[in-house]
């Protein structure tokens, strides 16, 4: 197995409690990990195996299904990120094949009455629900428990960049995250030799917390420029930083590339992408510039980001 410590492995349990010394060791702890190879292991997170277990289960009995059942939910049929995409739907990595790779997102769990969702904003519309038995209700447990143990990272983040601890809790209180599950088949045949399971790319919000199944294929590159696998450790997240923070950040922290090959086997994973608010103020934060250095990102925010990044992968967006 490959050597895990080139990817930290950092226990974040003491984020359940209030020992602020244990909190700015875990702030220095990832915060190193987050200037330099951009991922870190996650453990002592208290999200419970169970849970994590019953969403993998859930999210084979949804690839199971007919592709026609699957296409009712197709993503092609919302303009907010959520739904079904089918294998080569999408393409990671803007300048290669589609990706061998079927997914499924959803968002925040929003009301048919609610007024973001009346308006019309980007990303604020409704979840697509197949008719699957527990789908909606583990799924939305699962985002939940997720979601709580995004926005607590973010604390010791905070403290690493000189902020208050609660800098990020109004700017990830109503958040663009997605839940996405994913499928790669074992062995897939590409279509030529630059075609893999999901093409080098970074990824768009703040953090992101990857839940992986046994079978390899994600690989990690490191800033020498090779390609390092991540193994998987046993109810272990993997954490990386996304190009929102990297902006947020003045590069300060900076996002990194990565890939999954085609695997051996047919693998399986869950992602937690945190994007900020759709109305966050994504603007450099003074902390991270230097004296004599000016912020290299003009202000955003939280939609019109994701909206450019997604605009650039997703084909059929443009016909929405």
């Amino acid at each position: 197995m490959t050597d895990t410590t080139e990817i930290p492995i950092i226990d974040v349990s003491a984020l359940a409690g209030d020992d602020s010394d244990a909190i700015d060791a875990l702030a220095t702890e990832l915060g190193a990990a987050c200037r330099g190879i951009g991922f870190f292991y996650v453990t002592g997170h208290g999200i419970e195996p169970a849970l994590i277990g019953h969403t993998f289960d859930i999210a084979k009995a949804f690839f199971a299904l007919p592709l026609d059942d699957k296409m009712d939910v197709s993503m092609a049929k919302s303009p907010h990120n959520r739904g079904y995409v089918p294998f080569e739907g999408e393409k990671l990595d803007e300048n290669k094949p589609g990706d061998l790779k079927e997914t499924y997102n959803i968002g925040l769990e929003l009301a048919p009455d609610h007024p973001d969702v009346l308006a019309g904003k980007p990303f604020r519309g409704l979840n697509q629900w197949p008719a699957l038995p527990g789908f909606r209700e583990t799924m939305l447990a699962y985002f939940d428990a997720v979601w709580a143990l995004g926005c607590q990272l973010h604390r010791p983040i905070c403290r690493d960049l000189g902020l208050t601890d609660d800098f990020f809790d109004d700017k990830l209180d109503s958040p663009l995250a997605t839940l996405r599950v994913l499928r790669y088949p074992g062995n897939s045949i590409p279509k030529s030799a630059e075609q893999i399971g999901a093409g080098a790319h970074t990824d768009y919000g703040n953090i992101t917390l990857l839940m992986p199944d046994r079978v390899a294929g994600l690989q990690v590159r490191a800033r020498d420029g090779r390609w390092i696998d991540a193994p998987y450790i046993e109810n272990a997240f993997v954490c990386n930083i996304g190009d929102c923070l990297m902006r947020w950040t003045n590069d300060v922290y900076v996002s990194t590339p990565h890939r999954v090959l085609i695997p051996e086997q047919e693998r399986y994973s869950i992602a937690f992408f945190l994007d900020p608010n759709d109305d966050a103020d994504v603007t450099v934060l003074p902390s991270c510039v230097a004296d004599g250095q000016s912020a290299k990102y003009p202000p955003t925010t939280g939609a019109d980001y994701l909206r450019q990044r997604l605009d650039a992968t997703q084909e059929f967006r443009q016909d929405i």
